[in-house]
């Protein structure tokens, strides 16, 4: 697969995954737990629908990061490419059979 397919295809996988929650694992920090249950579910909201992506944001076209503002405070969300034992990074993340994707959500001041 070329180079400019695998990365088209990473980007559909990361936002299926980013709007499903399909293929990997969703974790949320201390910081956005401390949102309370509204809180939490906005911001899972913005991060589903999140499409402000730019050469600062995604210089890889991959869709693996975002950031935006939720009442006052900075969200950063980033998706990781693990192997399937989850102890280190996936070998092809074009490739679901071999990749467990991870999305974190956090406060950027967790970062």
């Amino acid at each position: 697969m070329m180079d400019k397919e695998k990365t088209e295809r990473i980007r559909r996988l990361n936002d299926r995954f980013r709007r499903s929650g399909l293929g990997g694992d969703i974790l949320i920090t201390q910081g956005i737990q401390s949102l309370g249950e509204a809180g939490m579910q906005a911001v899972a909201t913005k991060v589903a629908e999140f499409n402000k992506f730019d050469h600062d944001n995604d210089p890889h076209g991959e869709h693996d990061f975002g950031a935006f503002d939720h009442d006052g405070r900075r969200i950063f969300w980033k998706i990781d490419y693990y192997g399937p034992d989850m102890m280190s990074g996936s070998e092809d993340p074009s490739n679901p059979d071999v990749t467990r994707r991870v999305l974190t959500i956090m406060l950027a001041s967790e970062y």
